[in-house]
């Protein structure tokens, strides 16, 4: 069966943005366009790919078996095709990452704009979510996480600080209202702002080290948000005097150096290994991606 590319490549666009409109934004088409690419393509298949309302778009179990099939050989078509970027004088196409919500806050906001302005040829596509997916599966060419995370058969190359820290802090009102604490174990009489994953999971229990004792605390308080988007919500409810936070040091650091939050348990404070960018090794690297590669082994992705 002869089907057309571009209506696969509506299909998948559609399919990952749960939506015509967002899938034309994304893909710079017109979501009749995308419509009509989709029905198009239903009709030569003969199965319901997608399920519509007015409000929202999902795949259906057909659908998704293709998605998940489509993914990876559009993936690899577009390395194939992305060959004779090599004769080009400068890398140009689209460079899409999928990256946690702390790397696009802490990490790339100090790689971006140099990239950007070194290729300007290149579209950077930053997905920015915290669970943990395929990237090739999700149609992106390389991922950002940490060491603990990383998925197998992958490369690995460091990115940002290669050392940070978790700091527990709170707005000077609530510690001196509840007291501050002297030891981890004191956080179990305190009020402690908690996020949660999407897979469920608490970002608890805090863990704490110092002179080779660790101690892991599981807290609980008036305020659970989740991970990555709503974290905002959590640094200006502590701000407010709501209770302790943990985070990434970098993520507090203006408001500690503000005064707006006051460092708690300091010298507990644990580092941990910076980050990496990750790539599946089984494929041509595309011309954006070994572009981004170069960059990043630069000073700039190791500030």
């Amino acid at each position: 069966m002869k089907v057309d590319l571009g209506d696969l490549n509506a299909f998948v666009a559609v399919a990952r943005a749960k939506g015509f409109r967002d899938a034309a934004r994304a893909s710079g088409g017109s979501a009749s366009g995308l419509s009509e690419a989709v029905r198009r393509l239903e009709a030569q298949l003969g199965v319901r790919l997608l399920n519509r309302t007015t409000r929202s778009v999902a795949a259906t179990e057909a659908g998704q078996r293709l998605l998940e099939r489509l993914g990876p050989a559009l993936s690899e078509m577009e390395a194939a095709l992305d060959v004779v970027n090599s004769f080009r004088d400068r890398p140009a196409g689209t460079l899409r990452l999928n990256v946690p919500v702390s790397a696009s806050r802490l990490i790339l906001p100090e790689i971006v704009p140099g990239f950007l302005a070194a290729y300007p040829d290149i579209r950077l596509e930053v997905v920015a979510e915290e669970s943990f997916v395929d990237v090739l599966a999700a149609g992106c060419d390389a991922g950002i996480r940490y060491d603990e995370r990383l998925e197998q058969d992958m490369i690995a190359v460091p990115i940002g600080p290669r050392v940070q820290r978790f700091a527990a802090a709170a707005a000077p009102s609530y510690l001196d209202r509840r007291g501050r604490p002297e030891h981890p174990r004191d956080l179990l009489g305190h009020d402690c702002l908690l996020g949660r994953f999407a897979s469920g999971a608490l970002t608890a229990p805090w863990e704490f080290e110092r002179d080779g004792e660790t101690v892991r605390v599981d807290p609980t308080g008036p305020l659970i948000v989740s991970a990555g988007g709503a974290i905002d919500l959590l640094v200006e409810s502590a701000i407010a005097g709501s209770g302790i936070i943990f985070l990434f040091e970098g993520w507090l650091r203006p408001h500690l150096d503000s005064g707006a939050l006051e460092p708690v348990l300091e010298s507990w404070w644990q580092s941990f290994p910076g980050p990496f960018l990750y790539y599946p090794g089984r494929r041509l690297v595309p011309a954006p991606l070994r572009a981004f590669l170069d960059f990043i082994k630069g000073p700039a992705g190791r500030a």
